[in-house]
This record gives C-alpha cells, sequence and structure tokens, in this order.
C-alpha cells in the first residue's frame, strides 16, 4: 500500500464525479483569488474605499497650510492609503493558474464546469500539463479538444481565460517545442523573479490504463528529469509519438494535485498505483512524491477491484445558494 494516503473520492457514476471535480476546480479558484473557498472578498478599510479621493491631494500645496502637528498625521494616513491601494491592486490582479491534462478529463470538465456560473473565467490562466505535437485541428490535441469542448462554449458574458497552447509551428522538433513551452512558463510564474519551480494553483490529471500521466510514461527517461520545467518525448509507446510534458517535479510542486479517474478499463492499473506503488508507475510516482496534495476523483468501476482504501464522502467546499 502506498505509504501518503491520499484522499479517494468515489462516485456511484460519472456525473457525480464531474459535478464534484466542478467544485474542488471552483474552491481552488476562490482560494488563489480570494483565500477563501467561498469567495468572501477581504473588506477594505475606511481608508481604502476613499483611497482615489485621499490621494487626490497634491504633495505640495495641500499640506503645506496644515498646521505642523497634523501634517505628519496627514502624511502617515496617506502612506496607510497608499499601502492598502496596493494590496488592493495585488488582489485585483490575482490570477488562478491551473493545468490540464487531456483525455477523459476534457469531458468531464465539459460536463462540470460549464453548467456553472460562478467561475471567474477572465481570471483563469490555463496551462496543459502535456501536449501531443499535432495539429490543432486533430482529435488527439489536448488545446483542440479543450477549446472545441469547453473554451468555445463559454456562455457570452462569462469572460474568456488566458489560454497558453503550444507553439503549433514547432510540432516537428519536440526539443524545440519543450524549450518554447518552458519560456512560456517562466514567463508567467516568473517574469519578475527567479523561481526554481513554478507554482500552480491546481494541476488535473487523468491516468492511463499504462499508468501514464500527462505524458509520462513508464520506464521513460523523461520521469528522471529533476530540472527542466517541460521535457519532450519523441518516442510515446502509444497515441501520437512527439509530444511534451510537464515534469515530475513541476507537477508535484504545485498547491493541489488531482487526479480524475472513471471507467472500468482503469481498475486494474489502480489497483497497482494503491497496492504497489514499489512498481513505479507515473501515477505511482506522483502520488508519493505530491503526498498531502493528491486527490482522486473515481467512480465505482475505477476502484472495483482495490482493496484497503478508505473512500471518503465528497464534502461541496462552494456555498451555491
Amino acid at each position: 500500500m502506498t505509504t501518503a494516503v491520499p484522499l479517494i473520492y468515489c462516485f456511484p457514476e460519472f456525473s457525480g464525479v464531474a459535478e464534484a471535480v466542478a467544485d474542488h476546480i471552483l474552491a481552488a479558484q476562490n482560494y488563489a483569488l480570494y483565500n477563501d473557498y467561498n469567495k468572501k472578498v477581504p473588506a477594505l478599510s475606511a481608508t481604502a474605499s476613499n483611497t482615489s479621493l485621499r490621494t487626490g491631494f497634491s504633495s505640495s500645496s495641500s499640506n503645506t497650510h496644515l498646521p505642523r502637528s497634523n501634517s505628519h498625521h496627514h502624511s502617515a494616513s496617506v502612506s496607510k492609503s497608499r499601502k492598502e491601494k496596493r494590496l488592493q491592486e495585488k488582489q485585483e490582479n490575482r490570477r488562478f493558474k491551473i493545468g490540464l491534462s487531456g483525455g477523459s478529463l476534457i469531458q468531464v470538465l465539459e460536463e462540470g464546469l460549464l453548467k456553472r456560473d460562478d467561475i471567474e473565467w477572465n481570471k483563469w490562466d490555463v496551462y496543459f500539463a502535456d501536449e501531443r505535437l499535432v495539429p490543432f485541428d486533430s482529435k488527439d490535441s489536448n488545446y483542440g479538444k479543450a477549446k472545441r469542448k469547453i473554451f468555445d462554449n463559454i456562455p457570452a458574458g462569462n469572460g474568456r481565460p488566458n489560454v497558453f497552447p503550444i507553439d503549433i509551428s514547432l510540432i516537428n522538433d519536440p526539443q524545440e517545442c519543450a524549450d518554447q513551452y518552458e519560456k512560456t512558463l517562466i514567463k508567467g510564474f516568473a517574469s519578475k523573479d527567479s523561481v526554481k519551480l513554478p507554482i500552480f494553483d491546481l494541476i488535473l490529471l487523468g491516468c492511463a490504463p499504462d499508468g501514464h500521466v500527462a505524458s509520462l510514461f513508464p520506464n521513460q527517461e523523461s520521469l528522471r528529469e529533476n530540472y527542466a520545467w517541460c521535457t519532450p518525448i519523441e518516442d510515446a509507446p502509444s497515441g501520437p509519438q512527439k509530444r511534451i510534458s510537464l515534469t515530475v517535479p513541476v507537477i508535484c510542486h504545485a498547491h493541489r494535485v488531482s487526479f480524475v479517474v472513471e471507467g472500468a478499463t482503469k481498475a486494474p492499473v489502480i489497483k497497482t498505483i494503491m497496492e504497489r506503488p514499489d512498481k513505479g508507475l507515473p501515477a505511482s510516482i506522483i502520488n508519493e512524491k505530491a503526498a498531502g496534495k493528491i486527490a482522486w476523483f473515481v467512480d465505482s468501476d475505477a476502484v472495483s477491484d482495490v482493496d484497503g482504501i478508505t473512500k471518503k464522502t465528497y464534502k461541496f467546499l462552494v456555498n451555491t445558494k
């Protein structure tokens, strides 16, 4: 059995998985933007609410006519107002940074997210945990599928996310494409600072029957990449051979990592992941290394063969009233 017991939320059918995953995403969004699952925006003080009025005074002529004793008080007040204004601007500029994989996960997101009216799409930065190096109109393109199923169907008036696909001109060169996507990540996560790894608010992953996660396949060298943020895949054993993927350290460095797995075809690999982590499947590696950050959203069929796990009831975090 795995030494770090993950949260495993089990549902009798697909619709339950989709609804819970949507709530999980929304809670992560609200926490990233407001430090609260239920979007309780921090109240501004009276000083902050009047910032524009206070800072409208001239710093020269107005202050010279104040008594000396009040001048210091006014200066301190303006300084406090400016500080609170900066905090307010920082609050307003927060972004929800999410990484998506592809496959059946996109269908779950389509089912769960598009029916909600409390997604702040205009504050989302969407990156991809992996991508197949195919044209965007291919059925194998993660971005293309997400665009067709989700982004193109966001109701009018709900805003649009910032979405960061691969450079389509580089699909014949996995190394160059991976390097370019890493530059995209650096711009989004470390434009002003030097950081060792990006910190996603949430990364959503599926899990294939062979245990591969994103485009990290069993027994491949890419599993051992410890420095790059994005790695090229030249010879994927199934599907399109050329791909790029976020590396294990990047995935495990996210605030939250969630697997979304459904269907009886996944039951054998889920059994191996939970009962035999020593097999070293990519999903097992992430399940272990991101201990404490992991949640699994599964249907009953996917865990039908697994012994010794505790299936938890998902408690919705976002108040929909």
